[in-house]
């Protein structure tokens, strides 16, 4: 029984270390600067959709994004991902108007076709309460509502 004590705190021990670990490779890569940083603005009837995409050495995207959809509150949030060819594969983590006690996570896709980004649609499934794109179903990049073209970038 003391050895299952003993073993039971190691683990405990480990898991801990490894989210510390976690915690410290969070750090690292908010203090390193992006090697590119690029703006983006999509427009669709009376929507806007404003991006900003930060690149970093390893090709890890990490940026901001706000949409703002007619008759919907805002949505303000970060994403982070990374390219897979030509198609970027983001989480967009966000809130809703003021509210901000409610977050929500999606996956996005965005394929890159010259200085354009093109917001895909796809099927989207969730298991263990993480949300993706089904396997079975292709995400369609030709009819979408958000072309995204590059901006000058203001910081506000």
């Amino acid at each position: 029984m003391k050895n299952l004590g003993l073993f039971c705190l190691l683990l405990t021990c480990i898991g801990l270390q490894s989210c510390k670990k976690k915690e410290i490779e969070t750090a690292k890569a908010g203090a390193e600067k992006p090697i590119s940083v690029a703006c983006y603005k999509a427009l669709y009837e009376n929507d806007t959709i404003e991006l900003k995409i930060n690149t970093f050495k390893d090709d890890k995207i990490t940026g901001d994004m706000v949409m703002k959809i007619m008759d919907r509150p805002v949505k303000t949030g970060k994403i982070v991902g990374g390219f897979h060819g030509d198609t970027l594969f983001v989480d967009y983590t966000f809130f809703q108007g003021t509210y901000d006690k409610k977050i929500y996570k999606n996956p996005m896709a965005m394929l890159k076709k010259g200085s354009e980004l093109i917001l895909g649609s796809g099927k989207i499934e969730t298991y263990l309460g993480r949300s993706y794109f089904a396997k079975d179903t292709p995400i369609d990049f030709e009819k979408v509502k958000y072309k995204f073209t590059t901006v000058e970038c203001v910081d506000k």
